[in-house]
């Protein structure tokens, strides 16, 4: 890891100064650090960051211009040279500091790019190391998971990776695959997932004491997704490995609950498919039955997630979950209306909901309630089936695949859904463009206040 986080400062450590925008005067710098920043024109602009000499032209710290948030510290591990630094104060929430300087080192290194510098940094006082520890993990293992291609990352490697966090955790791991998904009875995750040259699969992980409050994590593990039948065009496709990001949030959340010895029982559920194109994919016009039995008709191939996710769902279901999450790509609406950082979530659960508005602003992690609009539902009517996999205009399309899913889920005492987009875009302070974590620290905090 770029950055590590060490216990204590060294002797050799050197001291960065945090510097609200035009308060230079105000920041307890040393005299000459404050004259250099005059001279050098800094006055504590946001993310912008001033090297301090010393003596002898020897480094003596560096002031960083820090705005609002946590989170854009994280630009001083990609800023600072290598060595041994510590914060000259201690930060407003020692928690989310030492957890953005971790996320900001973050480099995906499977395939020869440099780790970049190795920076060591002091815990700030009051940090609490191994939540960090847990944390940082979680968002990891989530962005590397979305930027390992699918050429190394298909529904058997999905598989492989699921396995590898229950070993470290002592959970245990079943698989429904091929055409026994049609002897378990999950027909769509079959239909969606059997034009591919890997199997499609549902993942179940289980872990916590049988009697512990139930927590379920459903996340779309669609690998890469064409389009099916209804093809995306090339520039559609370039960044469908990152299809399956609702499957490596969930696990990112879950190697966060399961590190914190979280009394529950947990189960991650993970229909892990490619949506491809051969002689038997599925088809627009097909009726698929569900696992719920409902019966839907197809009017878009390339609404696949929202079918797999519903079988899932329909299992998880069954069981009455005390807290029912999924996670899932699913729609560009979602990202029409809100944009790629600020994630909508549905719930009918209105203390849910406000738990997740209050975790969202102290962790900041963003996230935005959007209406389950019942009058929707009818836009998902089929003259054939019980209901159509999409509507027939381009209206509230993230709404109307939330309401799709909610047909699925009856038992959950709280449900939640979060379309979610799994990608930074562009470089960010607590991020490098690519595979990201979203909503999975404001779902921590939340669950772990609920059943801690």
């Amino acid at each position: 890891m770029p950055v590590e986080i060490v216990s204590r400062k060294s002797k050799k450590s050197l001291p960065v100064y945090l510097v609200r925008p035009g308060e230079l005067e105000a920041a307890g710098l040393p005299p000459s650090a404050t004259a250099w920043a005059k001279a050098a024109g800094f006055s504590g602009d946001a993310g912008r960051a001033l090297l301090v000499p010393g003596e002898n032209g020897a480094l003596a710290g560096a002031l960083f211009g820090h705005g609002d948030g946590m989170l854009a510290l994280g630009a001083l591990a990609r800023t600072l040279p290598e060595g041994d630094w510590h914060f000259a104060a201690q930060p407003a929430d020692p928690d989310l500091a030492a957890l953005a300087l971790q996320l900001g080192g973050y480099v995906f290194t499977r395939y020869g790019k440099k780790p970049g510098r190795e920076l060591r940094f002091a815990l700030p006082e009051g940090a609490d190391a191994a939540r960090v520890e847990r944390l940082a993990a979680g968002t990891m293992l989530a962005r590397d998971l979305v930027n390992t291609p699918t050429s190394d990352m298909g529904p058997e490697a999905l598989e492989k990776a699921v396995r590898g966090l229950a070993r470290a955790h002592k959970a245990t791991v079943s698989v429904v695959k091929g055409d026994d998904l049609l002897k378990k009875n999950f027909p769509m995750i079959h239909a969606v997932g059997r034009a591919s040259a890997e199997a499609p699969r549902l993942i179940d992980l289980a872990w916590g004491p049988k009697g512990a409050p139930k927590v379920t994590l459903v996340g779309k593990g669609v690998c890469f997704d064409t389009g099916g039948l209804d093809i995306k065009p090339a520039s559609g496709m370039l960044l469908m490995k990152k299809d399956m990001g609702g499957a490596a949030n969930v696990l990112g959340l879950a190697s966060m609950i399961m590190a914190s010895g979280l009394k529950v029982r947990l189960r991650v559920l993970i229909p892990a498919v490619e949506n491809s194109i051969s002689a038997n994919a599925f088809r627009p016009g097909d009726v698929l039955t569900s696992r719920k039995g409902v019966t839907v008709e197809i009017g878009n191939t390339d609404a696949e997630g929202r079918l797999v996710l519903a079988d899932a769902l329909a299992l998880a279901d069954e069981e009455t979950p005390d807290l029912l999450i999924d996670m899932a790509t699913l729609t560009g609406a979602a990202r029409v209306a809100l944009g790629p950082d600020l994630v909508p979530f549905y719930t009918h659960d209105d203390t849910l909901a406000g738990d997740l508005a209050a975790a969202s602003h102290a962790v900041e992690d963003p996230l935005w309630r959007m209406p389950l609009w019942r009058p929707y539902e009818a836009k998902l009517s089929s003259k054939v089936a019980d209901m159509n996999n999409v509507t027939a205009d381009a209206f509230a399309g993230s709404v109307t695949a939330a309401l799709f899913l909610g047909r699925f889920v009856a038992k959950a005492r709280s449900w939640a859904h979060f379309d979610i987009f799994a990608w930074n875009p562009a470089d960010r302070p607590h991020g490098l463009a690519g595979g990201e974590a979203q909503a999975i620290r404001a779902l921590e905090k939340v669950i772990s206040s609920r059943f801690g």
